[in-house]
């Protein structure tokens, strides 16, 4: 196995731009475990199969082979070939991963597909419950942060970009329900590894937060 640095945090803490970046930087593979989740609830939803039936939404994620391929700024998601990225990226979507990631049997069977892609290569895994769950042993872990106006900003303006109609105040709203969905579930919730490096991206711009997780990088790794 390579190398694994774990990157979690609440939606709209920079993970995945900053993620993304890294993994270029480095010359490592990037993994989107939250993107996986939002498959799940997709491809539920496609076949009719209610969210918090979780054996079933199991059943259907135990077998599917996921890539991500970095296209400039976007990241494309792989399910079985099929290019999800635009699918699964849309506001209701976010809340339905959080719905389907209550579902112990969901996590149990993504977990496993997420450790088996981590293990193939030097690889960097960004997602809510990678440094307490997935990969415990991660040589690396960051938990990422920001305050709730900053992180509403931001998928507001990534969601605006998109040509999605939504207000600031829904996206807040939706993102605050979701922190709170996450850190209460009983299953995996959001918290930082004892043994995380804790991050506060407000107010800085991108390159300064990866320069500075490098340098953590380069003190773990050597």
């Amino acid at each position: 196995m390579g190398h694994i640095i774990a990157i979690d945090g609440p939606s709209g803490a920079g993970k995945s731009t900053i993620s993304k970046l890294l993994a270029e930087r480095l010359g490592y593979m990037y993994i989107d475990t939250g993107a996986m989740y939002r498959t799940a609830a997709l491809l539920a939803l496609e076949a009719g199969i209610p969210l918090a039936d979780g054996q079933r939404v199991a059943r259907l994620c135990k077998d599917l082979e996921f890539s991500f391929r970095v296209d400039g700024d976007l990241v494309h998601v792989l399910c079985d070939g099929r290019d999800v990225t635009e699918a699964i990226r849309t506001h209701d979507m976010g809340m339905h991963a959080s719905d389907v990631s209550k579902n112990p049997e969901v996590r149990e069977a993504l977990v496993a597909l997420q450790r088996a892609l981590g293990r193939k290569h030097d690889a960097i895994l960004e997602g809510r419950d990678i440094g307490t769950v997935v990969f415990p042993d991660a040589d690396v872990k960051f938990f990422l942060d920001a305050s709730l106006e900053e992180r509403a900003r931001r998928r507001y303006k990534e969601l605006r970009e998109k040509g999605e109609t939504v207000s600031l105040e829904e996206v807040k709203e939706t993102m605050r329900k979701r922190d709170i969905n996450d850190s209460q579930r009983d299953i995996a919730p959001l918290r930082p590894a004892e043994d995380a490096i804790r991050v506060d991206t407000t107010g800085k711009d991108i390159p300064t937060v990866i320069n500075e997780l490098i340098l953590h990088i380069k003190e773990r790794i050597s």
